[in-house]
């Protein structure tokens, strides 16, 4: 198959990042479609925002930004965004339910030749793709955030998928700048939410018993580890919500106590601490999404 346009559903966090993506990178045309207009346009000032960057840097011309930016049509319309697309790219907030809706809506709308990925971290290929009339067509591409620095993506083979939409997906990665890997086996957290969560929760624990600091703890995994960031900035970065879910989905499926969430982390959720996307998390970040000074925000929790 030859993928010339493909649509990404969500323009959140990961989705305008992986419709960028596709359109810098694999040169395709993009459909980014949201349900609101307003997500839309937050969409596409962090994508120009990073294009901005990559020119700042001497790593592509403003030229090329533009070129980029016109390769990606918004839209609200699912049924403009998958009408004639080669691969879809589900986006969407990790929530079983939203994507059970979406999944039923795209198989009734797309061609019957078009593969549906799914950028889930841990909700079952297997069961999104009983959702549809094509499970062979139905494939996990899991892009890791932010899509357009991170090099990785996870494909899952579901119960059913097929060679050729395995293939076609990994193609589509490649043509984007990544490296993959391929879960054979449809597993709860795939293998690096797996590996992940019990260290998360673990970076919470410490915190919640409080042998030391945020700023020490992530300190620590950074130096001693060789992390690229600390577990709580991480947790902070990706939504301590979503922190908190696929860890209830590795727990729920594997009944392992590692993967169980620490009462802070449940707290802190409940209270709407997501970290950056809120603004407030195990650290205070500002509207541009960076850790505001040598703040002590876990300190600050409920006050």
């Amino acid at each position: 198959m030859e993928i010339k346009k493909i649509a990404v559903m969500g323009a959140g966090l990961m989705g305008h990042g992986i419709a960028q993506v596709a359109a810098q990178s694999a040169g395709v045309e993009v459909y980014l479609r949201d349900i609101d207009e307003k997500y839309l346009r937050e969409g596409n000032r962090m994508i120009s925002q990073s294009l901005s960057r990559f020119v700042r840097k001497g790593s592509m011309s403003q030229e090329e930004a533009n070129a980029v930016m016109k390769r990606i049509t918004s839209t609200t319309s699912i049924e403009e965004a998958v009408s004639d697309s080669d691969v879809v790219i589900e986006a969407a907030p990790e929530r079983e339910e939203i994507k059970r809706e979406l999944f039923m809506e795209l198989d009734r709308l797309s061609p019957g030749r078009t593969i549906l990925a799914s950028n889930t971290s841990s909700i079952s290929i297997t069961l999104l793709a009983s959702y549809t009339n094509r499970p062979e067509k139905v494939c996990g591409m899991h892009f890791f955030n932010p899509p357009q620095v991170m090099r990785l993506v996870e494909i899952v083979r579901g119960q059913l998928t097929s060679d050729e939409a395995v293939r076609v997906v990994q193609e589509l990665s490649q043509r984007m700048g990544k490296e993959t890997v391929l879960v054979k086996k449809d597993s709860p957290g795939f293998i690096v939410n797996r590996i992940l969560i019990p260290a998360l929760n673990e970076a919470v624990s410490l915190l919640q018993e409080e042998v030391a600091t945020p700023e020490d703890i992530d300190k620590a995994v950074r130096l001693g580890l060789n992390w690229p960031m600390g577990p709580l900035t991480l947790s902070d970065y990706v939504g301590n919500d979503t922190t908190l879910y696929v860890g209830e989905v590795l727990h729920k499926g594997f009944g392992d106590p590692k993967y169980r969430a620490p009462y802070l982390l449940k707290t802190m959720v409940t209270a709407g601490l997501n970290g950056r996307k809120s603004r407030r998390g195990f650290y205070r970040w500002d509207e541009s999404g960076h850790i505001v000074g040598d703040t002590k925000a876990i300190d600050s929790l409920g006050k």
